[in-house]
């Protein structure tokens, strides 16, 4: 029996979930962005780098995400002291540099590369360097065969000369 929506009917009803989802999925992928409105700088350029280096930056509390994400208060603390510092005419490196200087190189979500942190930075070469190694011996063991000894070559020609 025919459906009894003409075919355009049908057509736009099988459409508007389709539009649903994919609506769904656009708004689910943006970015949330916990930056309050009174944060933010009137010169775009000054609220630019203070979002470029509020990114580069470990929330306290919530540990694997940037302050520029978390809605935190020590977050929200950060973003300001980033914003005071760059309105005091600080450079980019020297308002990192000083976050750096008061919470420790743990703010950073990229730790830069010096003596404490160097086991991190090194340990997954090696563990590919050691594996890599590891695995080219155990593949030359494998393509040498073992001899028989004497006794065991002597044993095996009695037992198939029987």
């Amino acid at each position: 029996m025919a459906s009894p929506l003409p075919n355009a009917a049908r057509r736009k009803r099988g459409l508007l979930p389709q539009v649903a989802m994919l609506l769904s999925l656009l708004l689910l992928s943006a970015p949330a962005r916990a930056v309050q409105p009174d944060e933010i700088l009137t010169d775009a350029t000054l609220e630019a780098r203070a979002r470029a280096i509020s990114a580069g930056l470990r929330c306290l509390v919530c540990q694997n995400q940037s302050i520029d994400d978390s809605e935190a208060p020590v977050a929200r603390d950060l973003r300001i002291l980033i914003r005071e510092q760059l309105l005091a005419q600080k450079s980019d490196v020297e308002v990192v540099d000083f976050v750096v200087a008061r919470y420790g190189d743990y703010v950073l979500l990229r730790p830069r590369f010096t003596s404490h942190t160097a086991v991190l930075w090194l340990t997954p070469f090696a563990i590919v360097i050691v594996g890599g190694v590891l695995l080219w011996r155990r593949r030359d063991r494998q393509s040498t065969p073992d001899r028989l000894s004497d006794q065991e070559q002597a044993k095996l020609d009695r037992l198939l000369n029987d």
